[in-house]
């Protein structure tokens, strides 16, 4: 990465596929060649409004809205965004490619067998059994991204180090095809 202009790189998949810690790797590998890269976590951002939205599917399209207008701030200040978000509807993916400047699109692909396993938060078991609402990929539906820019296979078991490096190339390798 050159280290001039904005980028955002955008993680999204559904809770449990790690995209949160391939973030924080990420911006472990790139804090040394930008340090003006930042981290944008949903979870995080939740907190830092003041956890005023529930989880239903309109509020989940309004906390998606500002994780993309401070991706957007950010980026036309020329910082690198990494954003580690969870839903994914295809109007607000859209509107990332046509807004956030060197968007780039990773989608943290794992099937719903694998994240019940993990299920860290509970919330799949919690859905499972009717004692929790508004799971994404449960009872709100999840919408895949139709064409991210890189898809992470999240049943490989490859440390999160080596992912973000995976990430790193790919996207390196865009900026170098798109200045030549």
């Amino acid at each position: 990465m050159s280290g001039e202009g904005g980028t955002v790189i955008w993680l999204t998949g559904l809770s449990g596929a790690g995209k949160s810690t391939i973030a924080e790797a990420l911006v472990s590998r790139l804090k040394p060649m930008r340090p003006d890269t930042v981290l944008i976590d949903g979870d995080t951002v939740r907190v830092l409004f003041g956890g005023d939205l529930g989880y239903d599917e309109a509020a989940r399209h309004q906390q998606i809205g500002r994780i993309q207008r401070l991706a957007h701030w950010l980026g036309r200040q020329e910082l690198c965004v990494v954003v580690a978000a969870l839903y994914a509807h295809p109007d607000l993916l859209a509107w990332n490619r046509e807004h956030l400047p060197d968007y780039f699109e990773v989608y943290v692909d794992a099937p719903l067998n694998l994240l019940r396993a993990r299920d860290s938060k509970g919330l799949y078991a919690g859905a499972a059994s009717s004692m929790m609402r508004h799971v994404v990929g449960m009872d709100i539906p999840w919408h895949a991204p139709k064409q991210p820019d890189m898809v992470i296979d999240a049943q490989g078991m490859e440390p999160p180090a080596e992912t973000a490096a995976r990430i790193l190339a790919r996207l390196t390798g865009r900026q170098a095809e798109t200045a030549a």
